[in-house]
């Protein structure tokens, strides 16, 4: 179980004849920033609360770094932290006394929390408020003392939904910022669950989508994007100074190549896999001047929608 940090096998909940998460297998990496998406209703709610150990599976296992959320529930909370949509301290206690409250349930010694907390205030932009108290702090500042008290715990996995409920839009880009150092600096694991899909697309490695307690689809959004667009294909946007017959034919001689679209000075490809080198070959052979060649990015919206309408 040491491979992945989250793990879960046919995990399924059933609430009498209404069943929430339906055999669900996930695997989530060490350091992985996964976005967990679906409407209302889909089961993102119930599978974190199987995932943190807060409710029991009807059947199947799971596990976080390598603990069985069922059997062993709170060794789970000890390496798991959980920024709920509705971050909740004590208005009237300084951050600083909030974090060592929480610090001190998790058994830390008050030499380390004040490290900690020292360290994890400055990484969240809020060293200078340590002392004020929390009712005076804005939506966002509140959001960041929720992710500095992760960071006081130090877990492996950090669960967070929808982390940038109610910022603004300033505020999110520094949120999602914050996020992604986290992930990359400390090696945390990271589920982010939320309905702001660009938000998803801009800092998260993997996504899973769930519908009806059922994981539909699962992967990097490039992957998933051609897996539901173009079955496996890639999609490569070549821009010319000019587009000549000459130019068209001999990327279409490329290998790989199936089939090539004209648009202006510009060319679609489409190819069974990443033919860069080769079309630049050929572009270059025919006497094209190339200005700008990249592969097609996803909407993880168009993604989301087609799987949705399905559903």
């Amino acid at each position: 179980m040491g491979e992945y940090v989250v793990e879960t096998q046919d995990l399924t909940k059933k609430y009498g004849d209404v069943t929430a998460v339906n055999g669900l297998n996930l695997r989530i990496n060490r350091g992985d920033i996964f976005g967990f998406l679906g409407p209302n209703g889909a089961g993102k709610t119930t599978t974190i609360l199987m995932l943190l150990g807060l409710t029991e599976p009807t059947s199947g296992s799971v596990f976080v770094a390598g603990f069985n959320s069922t059997r062993e529930p709170l060794k789970v909370k000890r390496v798991a932290g959980y920024v709920p949509d509705k971050v909740g301290f004590y208005d009237d206690m300084t951050a600083e006394n909030n974090l060592f409250y929480t610090a001190r349930l998790n058994g830390l010694s008050d030499e380390v929390i004040q490290e900690r907390i020292n360290d994890a205030l400055g990484i969240v932009g809020l060293p200078k408020v340590l002392e004020r108290k929390v009712g005076e702090f804005s939506l966002g500042m509140k959001q960041r003392l929720a992710i500095a008290d992760i960071l006081v715990k130090m877990p492996d996995i950090a669960i967070m939904d929808e982390p940038t409920s109610g910022i603004d839009p300033e505020g999110i880009s520094h949120m999602l910022d914050l996020i992604a150092r986290i992930a990359k600096e400390k090696n945390m694991t990271i589920i982010m669950s939320s309905h702001q899909l660009y938000q998803v697309q801009r800092i998260c490695t993997r996504v899973g989508m769930l519908m009806n307690g059922q994981m539909v689809a699962e992967g990097p959004i490039e992957e998933l994007g051609r897996t539901t667009f173009g079955e496996g294909q890639f999609r490569v946007e070549v821009k010319l100074t000019e587009v000549t017959d000459a130019i068209i034919a001999a990327i279409k001689e490329v290998e790989g190549v199936l089939d090539v679209e004209p648009s202006d000075e510009v060319l679609s490809v489409t190819c069974s896999q990443d033919l860069r080198p080769q079309i630049a070959r050929a572009v270059i052979n025919s006497q094209g001047m190339l200005v700008e060649m990249k592969i097609e990015s996803y909407a993880l919206e168009d993604i989301y929608l087609k799987y949705f309408k399905e559903g």
